[in-house]
């Protein structure tokens, strides 16, 4: 029995030390080519009222409870929602709103974990399209550490990117 114990504390110990090498800071990216102008694009992630139309967290939680506050769009524009488990809760406010090019989110979820993160969103143009990259980052505390051990987060949420992405794309090249 003292023999387990001891194996099961070693282990233990092993796992946080592993947990602790990873880094202090995530940061999850994605990137579509969208055939429309950054101009357009930009229109759709600038706008809260607009992210039914392409974020992936909208139709996970059809009673979701949103709440639109601040700047109708641009810097000052907030976003705060409360629903299911899988939308959880939290407030979104647009930082940096520089005219199609870049965005900065200030991201602050409460449930089903706190975090405060950003994320960015730019908009390049290339002849008649729109490169448009996604990035969220912020501080990986040890408690995310500890999960990113049995979890890989830049699949798990990359995998919404490129969702949200995806339905950004048909949108904006469907209003052409």
């Amino acid at each position: 029995m003292l023999v387990l114990v001891a194996i099961l504390v070693l282990a233990l110990a092993a796992l946080l030390v592993f947990a602790s090498t990873k880094p202090a800071v995530f940061s999850v990216r994605r990137g579509t080519v969208i055939r429309a102008t950054p101009e357009r694009v930009f229109g759709y992630v600038d706008d809260f009222r607009r992210w039914p139309e392409w974020s992936p967290w909208e139709t996970r939680d059809p009673a979701m409870q949103r709440n639109l506050g601040g700047a109708s769009s641009g810097a000052g524009a907030i976003y705060e929602w409360n629903g299911n488990k899988d939308v959880g809760q939290g407030r979104m406010e647009i930082v940096e709103s520089t005219p199609s090019s870049r965005i900065a989110i200030s991201l602050h979820f409460i449930k089903p974990f706190e975090a405060n993160n950003m994320a960015t969103f730019t908009f390049a143009a290339d002849d008649d399209m729109t490169v448009v990259d996604w990035v969220m980052h912020g501080p990986n505390r040890f408690a995310s550490k500890v999960m990113q051990v049995f979890m890989d987060m830049d699949r798990m949420i990359g995998k919404d990117f490129e969702a949200g992405l995806a339905k950004l794309k048909a949108a904006a090249e469907a209003a052409r």
